[in-house]
């Protein structure tokens, strides 16, 4: 006979096994004799000890899954593609996501590389870069299509790295390095030129303003030749004379300017006592011919002007005297 502290024992162990719990964010299968029999939420629940039994639990919480796809682009460039699918099971279709897939994640996996080698190879390898959110787009659109009657629900797919052979990546690399030297010469050179330009305008500046000096020194110089004349003039010295004394005096000065400099190599031609007196004779001889030709060449264009008004004027009598005969 069976002691009865073992009857006790069976039953305080049947008594526990009838309860359970289950964890928020998940749903548990319970089976009566193999067949399904409810689902249960989350918290304290009951069951019958024997006949009952827990056929698994279910999370329904979101889950990732990691896919990466190998395959080749338009343009005949393999590459590799990292697709994270995000997904969880739809709560009031917990009985199909248990009982209709054993393998859940190897379906996803399937039907993402199925869509993108479909869509990839559509694509260059600069356009996969540029477009991989219509890649990722077209995936959670087929995966929706076919995972839903399985009871689940994709929230979302994005394409999280894209790897080309490491022949192809170095080749961009260079491409990208060549395009921004490129671009940097031409920056180096807009900046030469730019300096180039302004340094010719500094230098057009800088000889205007000097022009402008000489200009202003030349005429304060005449200026002030003009008022020694005149002051000259006042004492009695008429102007040949004064214009002699004003040559002499600035000769002198030249020579005397020249000599103070210890390191010039300058040597002033003629350098006799006559210098000033010839200079200036040079300059008068040099004023008179001047005036000489002035007045010639006004006095030519009167006479030639004085011609051609008394060829108009006779002219109209010679058509009148053929007219008459």
């Amino acid at each position: 006979m069976i002691p009865y502290y073992v009857i006790i024992a069976i039953f305080i162990i049947l008594f526990l096994s009838a309860f359970f719990t289950v964890k928020q964010q998940s749903a548990v299968i319970v089976e009566r004799f193999g067949k399904y029999n409810s689902i249960r939420q989350s918290g304290l629940q009951l069951k019958i000890p024997i006949i009952d039994r827990i056929a698994g639990r279910v999370n329904l919480r979101i889950q990732q899954l990691d896919v990466i796809i190998e395959t080749k682009t338009k343009d005949n460039v393999f590459v590799k593609l990292k697709v994270s699918v995000q997904f969880k099971v739809v709560q009031d279709r917990v009985y199909e996501a248990f009982y209709k897939l054993e393998y859940p994640h190897d379906q996803i996996t399937s039907y993402v590389f199925d869509v993108v080698r479909a869509e990839v190879p559509k694509l260059k390898l600069d356009d996969v870069f540029e477009r991989k959110d219509d890649v990722a787009v077209a995936v959670k659109r087929e995966l929706n299509e076919a995972m839903i009657a399985y009871g689940y629900d994709i929230i979302n797919t994005l394409i999280t790295d894209i790897d080309p052979d490491i022949q192809v990546k170095n080749a961009m690399n260079r491409i990208n390095a060549a395009d921004r030297e490129k671009t940097a010469a031409e920056y180096e050179a807009e900046a030469s030129r730019i300096r180039i330009v302004a340094k010719a305008k500094a230098e057009a500046e800088s000889k205007r303003l000097q022009g402008q000096g000489i200009a202003d020194q030349r005429r304060e110089i005449a200026r002030g030749l003009v008022e020694s004349v005149d002051v000259l003039n006042r004492v009695g010295i008429n102007s040949q004379e004064a214009s002699a004394l004003i040559v002499v005096t600035q000769h002198y000065d030249t020579l005397q300017a020249i000599g103070a400099e210890n390191n010039s190599n300058l040597i002033l031609l003629p350098n006799s006592p006559q210098a000033g007196s010839d200079m200036l004779n040079n300059m008068v001889a040099s004023f008179t011919a001047s005036n000489q030709v002035g007045e010639a060449m006004k006095s030519a264009g009167s006479a030639k002007r004085k011609d051609s008004r008394i060829d108009d004027f006779e002219k109209p009598s010679q058509d009148t005297y053929s007219d008459d005969i």
